[in-house]
């Protein structure tokens, strides 16, 4: 059946020949994904204009690339033809049906092989997840320190693994570090670290150089959190614009983020399964392993999240409870999204801050507690902390409780 707003006599083969038996299933596809009814009047406008220069250059549809596309969309430019951002998509989108109907020939494999810095990357990967048992995330982290590395030592020519020096690394390091935090040098240091490991585990080098990079200074304790006090907090929540779909949608997550201290990670993972409404409880997934945690689900967050399922949130196949307002409506899918809200949200309400990320909410809710009487274990429990030194570090805020232990000035003066 057409939808509604494509009338029937529209599909015809005059209009797109023999692409006419797949637009149908092309429309199908973009209306499930949320596109309304303009935005895919355009696709089918640039798929006519596709088919008319087919039967222009004589081509068939059988032989239908992504090199032929790319053909059209440069002929296309130069008749200075509207050309949008979009239109590769769609038509990338237009050639997954046409392969999904055996239509035309399955996408080929690129044949570039793979450069010497690539080879050795991807046996790092393999070592790292099947040697060493890492997850995936660090596994990432630790590969792309690394490609940098080898970027800044090689550049583009192959890469020779026992040419390394430690004197080479050290410089890598002090470099990165000036530019970034602590933990990211950490971070460097570590994935050196098990490369370098790896290189001599694997006969690449003659003596493990791994011993010899710097400790990155990063005493336990030795910051305070950064945090907003509960007005603040309170103001954010108040200015968020919730006559729209996605101001409701973003004071959904913030009131996650200021109520129950989650992670901008714990945000994006949760999925509709997660909520249990009977209980008024909500499953939070680690991003690490299997492991789960159950919270109690506020009235507040409750009432936010149960409106923007039933009003605002946009039809998708994804499960996960927060998408995308434009189409294709896909899950977020980067905790930066979370970040750059929580960045306008701020702004917004003329709160100034150190941090500006999703964690401010969650130091700003302990913190909180902490200073109406929470314990810290307490602390511990509500944000799910492995450690107690995690928690520790918020009662170096609670100055009521270390004002007893300050030592008096010398001299006796006040």
């Amino acid at each position: 059946m057409n939808p509604a707003f494509i009338p029937p006599r529209y599909i015809t083969s005059a209009r797109f020949g023999a692409l006419t038996p797949y637009i149908q299933p092309y429309i199908t596809l973009v209306n499930q994904e949320g596109y309304q009814p303009p935005t895919i009047i355009g696709h089918l406008r640039l798929i006519g204009r596709l088919h008319r220069w087919l039967r222009r250059t004589g081509h068939q549809l059988c032989e239908l690339d992504e090199r032929l596309l790319e053909r059209f969309l440069k002929c296309q430019r130069k008749k200075r033809r509207t050309h949008s951002g979009g239109d590769p998509v769609t038509l990338q989108r237009l050639l997954a049906v046409l392969r999904n109907a055996g239509a035309i020939s399955p996408a080929r494999k690129t044949s570039v092989p793979p450069t010497s810095g690539q080879r050795l990357t991807d046996r790092y990967r393999r070592f790292l997840l099947n040697e060493r048992g890492l997850a995936e995330s660090t596994v990432d982290n630790y590969v792309w320190h690394v490609g940098q590395f080898l970027a800044g030592q090689f550049g583009r020519v192959g890469v020779n693994p026992g040419r390394l020096r430690v004197q080479d690394a050290i410089t890598f390091i002090r470099r990165t570090a000036r530019a970034h935090s602590p933990q990211h040098a950490k971070h460097l240091v570590a994935a050196l670290r098990a490369f370098f490991r790896f290189l001599h585990y694997q006969g690449e080098i003659k003596s493990d150089l791994a011993p010899a990079l710097p400790t990155v200074a990063g005493w336990a304790l030795s910051t305070l959190p950064k945090y907003i006090d509960a007005d603040a907090v309170q103001r954010v929540l108040d200015r968020c614009d919730r006559q729209t779909s996605v101001g409701r949608r973003d004071y959904a997550v913030l009131l996650l983020l200021a109520r129950l201290g989650l992670r901008g990670g714990e945000v994006l993972r949760l999925e509709l399964e997660d909520i249990d409404w009977r209980t008024a409880q909500i499953t939070i997934r680690a991003r690490k392993g299997p492991g789960r945690a159950r919270l109690p689900l506020p009235a507040e967050v409750g009432q936010a999240l149960a409106r923007y399922l039933r009003h605002d949130r946009p039809r998708g196949a994804s499960r996960r409870v927060f998408l995308r307002a434009r189409a294709p409506h896909a899950a977020l899918s980067h905790a930066a999204v979370i970040s750059s809200l929580v960045r306008r949200a701020l702004n917004k309400a003329g709160i100034e801050s150190a941090r500006k990320g999703a964690h401010l909410f969650r130091h700003s809710l302990a913190t909180d507690m902490l200073r109406h009487g929470a314990s810290l274990d307490e602390i511990g429990q509500l944000l799910r902390h492995r450690s107690p030194n995690s928690t520790a570090l918020y009662a170096k805020v609670d100055l009521n409780a270390l004002r007893p232990l300050a030592l008096a000035w010398p001299g006796g003066a006040r």
